[in-house]
């Protein structure tokens, strides 16, 4: 099962991930606060949560589980996905693991506090195409480790209980 943090995912990885699913017979899943268009497909379904702070990011730490993969570029929700025994792979590709993620979030919090004392520390450098080159290599390496597990999920595919369900929403 693949879990995207469908917030700020680049349209260029989502496509990867679509053809992912559709060739590979992955369940993909994307969750944000609001809806998305996807393609029609029992393997890519999407959830939409209520609005607010890490809503969406709870829902995939609470659903996720070991062997599944997180999507991400959020830092802390990596962390959390890690913990619970996901691997986490950010939209460059990056493959974050216990380890790597305590380091990424140590500067997180490090460029987090020069913010704050009014150090201009830039944003990230633009996506390009070497990024999502390492983003289908590293999906590419993921899913080929996980393929007795992927052919087990394949029989279920994206449920239509789970498919567009909008959470906290009455």
């Amino acid at each position: 099962m693949i879990w995207v943090d469908n917030d700020a995912t680049p349209r260029a990885v989502l496509e990867v991930l679509f053809r992912a699913a559709r060739k590979r017979q992955v369940p993909v899943m994307l969750v944000a606060n609001r809806w998305s268009e996807h393609p029609k497909s029992r393997y890519i379904g999407s959830v939409v949560v209520a609005a607010g702070a890490d809503v969406a990011d709870d829902y995939i730490v609470e659903h996720c589980d070991d062997g599944h993969l997180v999507v991400t570029a959020d830092i802390p929700l990596a962390a959390r996905a890690v913990e619970r025994g996901a691997t986490v792979i950010n939209p460059r590709g990056r493959t974050l693991t216990d380890a790597d993620v305590r380091e990424a979030l140590s500067m997180r919090d490090f460029h987090q506090e020069l913010r704050d004392s009014g150090v201009e520390t830039g944003g990230p450098r633009p996506f390009n195409q070497s990024d999502l080159q390492s983003f289908a290599n590293s999906l590419d390496r993921w899913m080929s480790r996980r393929t007795p597990e992927l052919v087990a999920a394949h029989a279920e595919g994206i449920s239509g209980a789970a498919a567009g369900r909008v959470e906290g929403s009455g």
